[in-house]
């Protein structure tokens, strides 16, 4: 089975806060995903084989135009640099992003970067266009997915690329989180949102993350892997913490590269709340990239200066808040919306005990009527 979704997902499992579970005290936008922050778009094809293919693609677009003529600020922060996210030294180097970002697995790394080329030299307006920065993440879904076997083609991502659409977002196992693991759990994408006050700037913060790594879960402070026996050196270990965790983050706040990096290395705050601990084999890096239309950074220009208004350094914590919460609701959501799964030689990967989880919340008094 071949699937590309965008919009919807299984009925079966629901969001956290669904559950009354509210992470944070910022409220989120209206469909508390990465596609709140104005002009992003999600998409994702997801690659179900037999009993041995469990991967998929998922891409994120950071405006509705011609990405590669009017580049976004851009940054990258790396929490642990176990991983591959190509494109990352140029973005770094230069501050933008050209390209929609693709998430996959370790091993289609270069089969996504070859269709994000193939996809940007065709765009109307880049006809001369003799370099292209493709930038591509991944984790490893190697336990449920035969990796090896290398089922993701450049016709899979081209799809989640032009399948994106903004609106609510599928979570769970679609696109890239498909075969994933999170805390010894089934893992996958998970998305979140916050909005600021008016008296703030009104500015929104979205997080999309692709889960597939380890530690001691937490749920709004709970003690959750503990609670349930399983967590990383625990001696029910089920749990080796190894893996990776991708995590974009899009603002619509007029910031630069620089206040971006700063905005990145707060979703990895994000990140440590849930109890992941970085191991050292998981790959954990954050892209973080504004959407505001006055700071882009047009391809070519008559002008030799850039003009923009930025957001002043003592106006970004309420940002940096935003990203802690909206990571960490993120990545709870990506547990709450996957499914039990099996693969790979008959791998089985158990979705999160919701009931358990819920009756564990309701104990330490962090569900909301």
């Amino acid at each position: 089975m071949i699937a590309s979704t965008s919009q919807t997902w299984s009925q079966e499992h629901r969001r956290a806060r669904d559950y009354g579970i509210h992470i944070g005290v910022l409220p989120t936008g209206d469909n508390n995903a990465i596609t709140d922050v104005s002009g992003v778009k999600v998409g994702h094809t997801t690659i179900i084989h037999g009993n041995h293919t469990r991967t998929g693609v998922t891409a994120i677009l950071p405006h509705e135009g011609n990405i590669f003529q009017q580049k976004v600020p851009a940054a990258v922060y790396v929490g642990n640099g176990f991983g591959k996210l190509a494109g990352s030294t140029q973005v770094q180097e230069l501050g933008n992003l050209e390209t929609p970002v693709i998430l996959t697995n370790t091993l289609s790394v270069g089969t996504a970067m070859n269709a994000v080329v193939d996809w940007i030299l065709q765009q109307a307006g880049n006809e001369d266009v003799q370099s292209v920065n493709a930038v591509v993440g991944e984790t490893n879904d190697g336990y449920l997915n035969d990796i090896r076997d290398r089922q993701v083609t450049e016709k899979h991502v081209t799809a989640a690329i032009t399948q994106a659409k903004g609106g609510a977002v599928a979570e769970g196992n679609v696109g890239a989180g498909t075969g994933t693991m999170c805390f010894g759990f089934k893992g996958g994408i998970g998305t979140s949102s916050r909005q600021l006050p008016e008296s703030l700037g009104g500015y929104s913060v979205g997080v999309l993350v692709q889960t597939n790594f380890g530690g001691v879960l937490q749920i709004g402070g709970v003690p959750v892997g503990e609670e349930l026996q399983q967590f990383y050196l625990s001696q029910h270990l089920q749990d080796h913490a190894d893996g990776s965790c991708m995590i974009v983050v899009a603002t619509d706040a007029p910031v630069d590269a620089r206040n971006l990096e700063r905005i990145a290395k707060r979703a990895i705050m994000g990140l440590a709340k849930t109890g992941g601990i970085a191991s050292n084999g998981s790959g954990d890096y954050v892209i973080a990239f504004s959407s505001h239309p006055g700071v882009r950074v047009p391809h070519t220009s008559a002008s030799k200066t850039q003009t923009v208004t930025l957001l002043r350094n003592d106006e970004m914590s309420p940002l940096f808040m935003a990203t802690i919460e909206a990571t960490e609701e993120a990545i709870i959501n990506s547990l709450f919306m996957a499914e039990t799964m099996e693969g790979k030689e008959q791998h089985k990967a158990q979705s999160l005990p919701l009931d358990k989880v819920i009756q564990i919340l309701r104990k330490h008094n962090a569900i909301n009527p």
